[in-house]
């Protein structure tokens, strides 16, 4: 077991010998470190979790075992780990434990270890298992912090190019830029390389079916479940219920879809978008929209881009809201249909109140486009009495008045540098 942990640490020096771009999340993850609860990192694979971790403790004595090593998996005893850690790092102050869900009954060590003062930082990629085990094992002694891959502002960051323009031709090179994060992802490992986006997110996709799901969940019905993954893909940003959707998919069984899109809601390769209501009960009956983790993953299963345009800038507005710190766990964020069946894209709560509406649209250069979005808008407000109201565009700027309400018609670009 020793060697095992000293040739993890050789790994772990030179993770920390690398430079790396600085993520929103590193104050809020800085700012938590000394706290006696336990710090979860949760997000998708691959998103840079261990990463956010080691620049976290970078400047402090800290041990690390990273549970996506077999060996260690395969010979794990809690004695002899310990005794490990402590001879390989005498002296240690925290302990970082990387997709420490890989670890059969790790809830169970998890809370020996905080009982015995041990200042633990984690990282998962499974939001259910991590959250559901650690409430009911710790009852709350821990603080989560999600990281998703990049979002625009952190792309743009480490790409280093500026998203504030003064002229067209950089106005011009800026959208240049975002259309290809709208198009290829914010991935860290890909975001210099997009070229490479199909192969690498369809590994790692086919990685995260196979490893987090149908090995994790013993699940016997593979082919279904990709087929309900690649509808979820190919109705992006559309509503669905899992009665539709096994209708449409030919299955005999509601549950199994019920099942197999939590799987992969709890992978984070999906999320779901509830129909806000002031009634909780109606809330969960109503269908759901669904959204993909990242816009790269559309281009790695194939799907049409040129055709999918504003789905595609839906989609990356849902994710940049998500990386803001909506919480749909929370019940923070939402769609809206009115009685009179218009829609806005996104309800944005904090607590009780309603902070603003977004409404989504690639162009709204005609007239007929204009006149839909701003009255679906300008309606749903009514009824939900929000004042603060956007529509996110490509490149489209203007503010409009309508039914007593202001709606600021924002271009990409500019909305992404929004403070929040």
């Amino acid at each position: 077991m020793k060697t095992i942990v000293k040739k993890q640490r050789e790994e772990r020096d030179k993770l920390l010998s690398i430079e790396y771009q600085e993520r929103h999340s590193h104050a809020k993850a800085v700012l938590y470190r000394d706290s006696k609860p336990i710090k979860l990192i949760t997000g998708p694979r691959r998103a840079g979790k261990s990463v956010l971790a080691l620049q976290m403790l970078s400047d402090k004595n800290f041990a690390y075992l990273n549970f996506d090593d077999a060996a260690l998996l395969e010979k794990f005893s809690e004695d002899a780990v310990e005794q490990a850690l402590g001879e390989v790092y005498p002296g240690y102050e925290y302990l970082l434990l990387d997709e420490v869900q890989n670890l059969d009954g790790w809830s169970m060590w998890i809370e020996k270890l905080y009982r015995n003062g041990v200042n633990m930082v984690i990282t998962g990629s499974n939001a259910n298992l991590l959250s559901d085990d650690l409430a009911a094992v710790l009852s709350g002694r821990y603080v989560e912090i999600r990281l998703f891959p990049f979002s625009a502002m952190e792309y743009m960051g480490y790409l280093d190019y500026p998203v504030e323009t003064e002229t067209p031709s950089q106005t011009a090179e800026a959208n240049n830029r975002l259309e290809m994060f709208m198009k290829s992802g914010g991935y860290p490992e890909i975001a210099k390389t997009p070229q490479i986006t199909s192969g690498y997110l369809s590994a790692l996709y086919d990685a995260i079916i196979m490893k987090d799901i149908v090995r994790r969940y013993r699940v016997r019905k593979v082919e279904e479940l990709y087929n309900v993954a690649d509808w979820l893909f190919s109705n992006f940003t559309n509503p669905f219920s899992a009665t539709s959707l096994a209708e449409e998919l030919g299955m005999s069984s509601v549950l199994t879809v019920q099942k197999f899109s939590g799987y992969l809601q709890n992978t984070y390769l999906f999320q779901y978008l509830p129909r806000f209501s002031n009634k909780l009960k109606l809330m969960k009956k109503a269908d759901r929209k669904t959204y993909v983790v990242d816009n790269g993953y559309i281009m790695a299963r194939a799907f049409e881009l040129s055709s999918n345009i504003g789905k595609l800038l839906e989609n990356m507005v849902f994710q940049e809201l998500l990386k803001r710190g909506y919480d749909l766990k929370k019940y923070e964020l939402f769609y809206y249909r009115s009685r009179n069946d218009k829609e806005t894209d996104f309800v944005c709560r904090r607590g009780v109140k309603i902070e603003r509406m977004i409404q989504v649209c690639y162009d709204m250069s005609a007239a007929k486009t204009r006149k839909r979005e701003v009255e679906s808008l300008a309606e749903c407000a009514g009824e939900l009495n929000c004042s603060s109201l956007s529509i996110v565009t490509w490149n489209q700027e203007e503010t409009i008045e309508k039914d007593g309400y202001t709606i600021e018609v924002v271009p990409l670009r500019k909305w992404i540098q929004e403070k929040v």
